[in-house]
C-alpha cells in the first residue's frame, strides 16, 4: 500500500490558522493595486501592458512553445509506461465520481466557454486570414490550415497542460498526504522550504494566474452573451456597459454556485452543460451539412496528427511571428494561466484514479470532443461560405463574439438554438469561475478542500471586477495581453512540477508500479512483494546466461 509521507503531524496542521494570511495579503494586495492601476489610468495600463507582452512574446514566444510540447511528451510516457498503474491516492481508493461526471466537470471547467466563443470564430478566421499568410484566403489549403491549426489550439497540447498538473497535485497530495496546495507539489525539490517564502510565493502566482485566466473568460463570455442577446431580440450590438451589467449578474451566479460545494452546484451544472451541448451540436450536425462535417472531421484529424510536430515547433523565427504571438503563444499563455484552478480542480475530483487512467480520460477525451466539436460548428460555417456562397467575412468583420450565431440563424430553429447557444456560455463560464473561485480560496487557506465562503466569495467578485476593469481598458486586446503577462511567469513553474513529479515518482516501491489487478493477485496469493522481486531477478539472470556468446 502507498504510504503517506507527512512532515508534520495533523494535530499541528490543524492548530495553525486556516488562511494562510501572507499568501492572501499579497495575492489581494496585488490584485488590487491592479484594479485601482486600470481603473484611474486605463490608457496608461494599456500602454504598459502592451510594452510587457512585446518583450514576453519578443523574447520568449520559443519559450512557450517547446515547453508546450514537453508537456505532451511528458504526460504521454507517464502514462504509458509502468509509472501509468500508480493510484494518486492509496492502492485500494475508488474513484469518488463516476466517469461521466468526472469528464463533464474536467471538460467545462477546463474550456467550455472558449468552445462557445471560438467554435466558429477560429476556423472562420484562419479561413478567411490564413495562418501566416501560408494558403490564399477562402482557397481549399486555408480551409485545411484553418482546422489543422484549431485542432492544434484546442487539442493535446492544453490537456497536457492541465493534466501535468492536476497529477502532481493529486499525487502529492492524496497519495503523498502533502496538502492540496501547488507548493506541497516541489517538497522534493524544496524540501521544508515550501513552507517558507519560496513556497508562498508559488501560491500567490497560482492565484494571480488563476484570477487573470477566469476573467479572460469572464470578459469573453459578457462580449458573446450581450452579441447573443443582441442577436435574440434584433438590436444593434451591445456596447461595454452592458457587457459590464452581464459580468455583474454572471459572478453573482458563479459566486452562488461556488458556495454551495463541488458536489452540488458544480456537479449538477457541468452534467447539464454537457447534456445541452451535446444537444445543440447534434442539432447542427443533422440539419446542417452532415456529409461535408464528416469529410470536415475525418480529413483534420489527418492533418492535424500529420503536421502536429512541424506546428509544435513553430517559433516563428522563418515569417509569421506576429500571428503566432497573437494565436498559438495566446492561447499557450491562457492554457498556462488556466492550469492552477483547473489543474486543481482536477485533482479534486480525481482521486482514486490511476495516472494512466488520469492522462487518458484528461488529454485524449476532452481532445477528442473538442475536434468534434470544431468540426461540427467549423464545418457548418465552412459550408455556408465555400459551397453555398455566404458572406462569412462579413459577419467577422461585425464582430467575431457574434460569428456563432450569425452560423446559427443560418439553420432552421434559429431563435431556439441561439437561446439555447447563450444559456450555455453562462453556464459553462459559472461551471469554470465557481471553480476557480473555490481554488483561490483553497489557495489562500493552506489547500483546504472546503474553503471559507467568505474567502470565496471575496476572489469570486475580484474575478469579476478586473474582467470589467481590463474590459474598459481596451476590450480583447487587453484581456489578451493581461493572460500572457501572467501567464509567463507561471509557466516556470510548470516545469518545476514535472521535475517534481518525476523526481518522487522515480522513489515508488516496485509494488506500486504493478497493474492493480497483479497486486490484488499478490496479496490475495500471500505473496511477499520481496519474493517477487527476487523470482524476477532470477529470471534475468537466466535470460543473460542464455543470450551471452559461449567460449568455444
Amino acid at each position: 500500500m502507498a504510504t503517506v509521507d507527512v512532515d508534520q503531524s495533523s494535530a499541528e496542521v490543524e492548530h495553525r490558522p486556516r488562511t494562510d494570511v501572507p499568501v492572501f495579503a499579497v495575492a489581494a494586495g496585488l490584485a488590487l493595486a491592479f484594479l485601482l492601476y486600470g481603473a484611474i489610468d486605463s490608457e496608461g495600463f494599456a500602454k504598459t501592458g502592451g510594452s510587457i507582452l512585446g518583450w514576453i512574446t519578443g523574447n520568449f514566444g520559443w519559450f512557450f512553445v517547446l515547453s508546450s510540447g514537453a508537456f505532451v511528451v511528458f504526460s504521454m510516457f507517464l502514462a504509458f509506461t509502468r509509472y501509468g498503474n500508480i493510484k494518486l491516492g492509496p492502492d485500494e481508493m475508488e474513484p469518488e465520481f463516476s466517469t461521466f461526471s468526472w469528464v463533464s466537470m474536467m471538460f467545462a471547467t477546463g474550456m467550455g466557454i472558449g468552445l462557445m466563443f471560438y467554435g466558429v470564430a477560429e476556423p472562420l478566421t484562419h479561413l478567411n486570414t490564413p495562418p501566416m499568410g501560408l494558403a490564399e484566403p477562402g482557397s481549399d489549403k486555408a480551409a485545411h490550415l484553418a482546422m489543422e491549426y484549431t485542432f492544434f489550439h484546442w487539442g493535446f497540447h492544453p490537456w497536457a497542460m492541465y493534466a501535468v498538473i492536476g497529477l502532481a497535485i493529486a499525487y502529492f497530495a492524496y497519495r503523498k498526504g502533502r496538502g492540496n496546495l501547488i507548493s506541497a507539489a516541489f517538497y522534493p525539490l524544496l524540501g521544508k522550504r515550501v513552507e517558507g517564502p519560496a513556497g508562498k510565493t508559488i501560491d500567490i502566482l497560482a492565484i494571480l494566474a488563476t484570477l487573470f485566466g477566469s476573467a479572460t473568460s469572464l470578459g469573453l463570455g459578457a462580449l458573446q452573451i450581450t452579441g447573443g442577446l443582441a442577436n435574440v431580440f434584433g438590436r444593434q450590438p451591445y456596447g461595454k456597459v452592458a457587457a459590464a451589467v452581464v459580468i455583474a449578474v454572471l459572478t453573482a451566479c458563479f459566486v452562488l454556485s461556488a458556495v454551495s460545494g463541488v458536489d452540488k452546484g458544480i456537479k449538477w451544472l457541468s452534467n447539464a452543460n454537457a447534456i445541452a451541448a451535446a444537444l445543440l451540436v447534434f442539432f447542427i450536425f443533422v440539419v446542417g451539412p452532415t456529409v461535408f462535417i464528416l469529410g470536415t472531421f475525418t480529413e483534420s484529424i489527418g492533418g492535424y496528427l500529420t503536421q502536429l510536430p512541424a506546428m509544435s515547433f513553430r517559433t516563428g523565427v522563418f515569417g509569421g511571428a506576429d500571428w503566432l504571438s497573437g494565436w498559438t503563444i495566446f492561447y499557450w499563455a491562457w492554457w498556462v494561466s488556466w492550469t492552477p484552478f483547473v489543474g486543481m480542480f482536477i485533482a479534486r475530483i480525481s482521486k482514486g484514479r490511476t495516472i494512466r487512467q488520469f492522462v487518458v480520460f484528461v488529454i485524449l477525451i476532452p481532445s477528442l470532443v473538442s475536434f468534434m466539436w470544431f468540426s461540427i460548428l467549423g464545418g457548418a460555417a465552412f459550408d455556408l461560405q465555400l459551397r453555398e456562397g455566404k458572406d462569412m467575412k462579413a459577419m467577422l468583420d461585425a464582430g467575431v463574439e457574434t460569428t456563432l450565431f450569425g452560423t446559427l440563424r443560418s439553420f432552421p430553429l434559429a431563435t431556439v438554438t441561439v437561446s439555447l447557444a447563450v444559456f450555455l456560455i453562462a453556464i459553462f463560464f459559472i461551471t469554470g469561475a465557481d471553480s476557480a473561485s473555490i481554488v483561490m480560496g483553497m489557495l489562500s487557506q493552506r489547500g483546504h478542500e472546503e474553503p471559507n465562503r467568505l474567502m470565496v466569495i471575496f476572489w469570486g467578485v475580484s474575478t469579476g471586477a478586473i474582467a470589467a476593469v481590463l474590459l474598459f481598458a481596451n476590450g480583447l486586446s487587453a484581456l489578451q495581453t493581461g493572460v500572457i503577462i501572467v501567464g509567463f511567469p507561471f509557466l516556470i513553474i510548470l516545469i518545476g512540477l514535472c521535475v517534481s513529479l518525476w523526481k518522487s515518482l522515480r522513489e515508488e516501491p516496485f509494488e506500486s508500479t504493478l497493474r492493480p489487478r497483479l497486486r490484488s493477485t499478490l496479496r490475495s496469493q500471500g505473496r511477499e512483494i520481496d519474493e517477487l522481486e527476487e523470482d524476477i531477478e532470477e529470471l534475468e539472470a537466466i535470460v543473460r546466461n542464455r543470450t551471452q556468446p559461449t567460449e568455444s
